[in-house]
């Protein structure tokens, strides 16, 4: 009978964040194809706690363990060993060793890896299929770090982790059946960068729950105020939302005033950093941190925006608000990935003064920002369900769905 032995970087529940909501849906899609053993880790014991109560009964068996590396101890680890930081931050030796175990029990037939930190812990000599779901190209987003923050030694910090990343993105590639992405866009700049083909890297596509995000759902009323809300969601420690919402509210967001004096920018999402809750002290910025439900904030926005400078796959946030029906107003970067037709589904916006613009034509439309908003719901809910974006995994395990 077949066992499936799922490695994920961070514990799958509660499914609210763009790592975690692919890692949790691929996880319902395994564990209706066989059994499914969890080993993940967790970023702090809260964390573990509620994972563990959701999930302990839908595994055969679950291990969740804390980690508690810190980047600058990682950083000189790594330098010292010739290795990507990015896999000391992830380095426990409890789940490595509750790994070893179970793999020699010889119970499990296949595994699947979620994220390339959790590569590492593969073992070398197992004889089932073995998938390995990097999502992204994260040796690709270091190397952007670099390009674009000069300053030393961080410029050096992230050109050497894209150089020794890359490296070990590769080799595991080519020692797994097969390497998943989460668009075609990624699964071929990494074709480009490693030298294999279709056979081996293919794209997995991120899906919508849309009878989840639905607009029609009674939801609490968020945002009352004077004056149209634009909303942008995210984890927001997260560098490229951080970068994101600074730039919208320097640039982007003075033009929408000039046009809307009362419009208001709500940046919705976790742990924001300290120079995130500062800009709630400018006109019309709100800092919300944390919310019990972010489909709240996405029924009450006018328009959502996505102003990233750097984004990589399928961007969950921008599939979210177009499930909601919102018009959304995406970046090049962010709207890649995304299969839908810009001015039909969504607007794309190449710098700020083009974001505001397209901002203030929604504003300004709202019959046409509606129908936008329709038309986007319309494009998630034909082709961006989870069981259908998941389907492939069957195949690529030889498991009968």
């Amino acid at each position: 009978m077949a066992e499936i032995l799922f490695l994920v970087h961070r514990a799958p529940w509660p499914p609210d964040r763009g790592d975690r909501i692919r890692s949790w849906h691929m996880f319902e899609a395994l564990a209706r194809l066989a059994p499914v053993h969890i080993a993940a880790l967790a970023d702090n014991e809260a964390d573990a706690a509620v994972a563990w109560d959701r999930m302990a009964p839908l595994c055969k068996t679950l291990a969740i363990e804390v980690r508690n590396v810190s980047r600058p101890v990682a950083l000189a680890h790594a330098v010292l060993r010739g290795e990507p930081v990015s896999n000391r931050l992830f380095r426990n030796a409890a789940l490595a060793e509750h790994v070893g175990a179970l793999l020699a029990l010889g119970t499990v037939t296949h595994i699947v890896a979620f994220s390339g930190q959790m590569a590492q812990y593969l073992p070398p000599d197992f004889a089932g299929p073995v998938l390995m779901d990097f999502v992204d190209v994260d040796s690709a987003k270091f190397a952007t770090y670099a390009e674009q923050d000069k300053r030393q030694p961080l410029s050096w910090v992230h050109a050497r982790e894209a150089k020794k990343l890359g490296a070990f993105e590769a080799k595991v590639a080519r020692a797994v059946d097969a390497s998943l992405f989460v668009s075609e866009a990624e699964a071929a700049l990494f074709r480009q960068c490693s030298g294999l083909g279709a056979d081996k890297v293919c794209a997995v596509e991120n899906g919508i729950d849309t009878a989840r995000f639905d607009p029609a759902l009674p939801l609490d009323q968020v945002g009352v105020g004077e004056g149209p809300l634009i909303v942008f969601t995210g984890q927001m420690d997260y560098r490229p939302n951080i970068d994101a919402v600074h730039c919208f509210v320097a640039d982007s967001l003075p033009r929408v005033r000039k046009a809307h004096p009362d419009a208001r920018f709500a940046i919705v999402g976790r742990a924001p950093t300290e120079d995130v809750r500062a800009l709630g002290a400018l006109p019309g910025v709100i800092v919300t941190g944390e919310v019990p439900d972010v489909r709240s904030w996405l029924a009450a926005a006018d328009a959502v925006v996505a102003p990233l400078l750097l984004a990589r796959g399928v961007q969950n946030k921008l599939l979210e608000a177009m499930a909601m029906a919102r018009p959304v107003v995406a970046s090049a970067a962010a709207s890649t990935g995304i299969d839908a037709v810009p001015g039909e589904h969504l607007l794309v916006a190449d710098d700020a003064e083009a974001m505001a613009a397209s901002v203030v034509q929604l504003l300004d439309d709202r019959a046409g920002a509606a129908k936008m908003g329709a038309a986007a719901r319309e494009r998630m809910i034909a082709r961006y369900g989870w069981d259908a974006r998941l389907a492939p995994l069957a195949k690529l395990l030889g498991l009968a769905a």
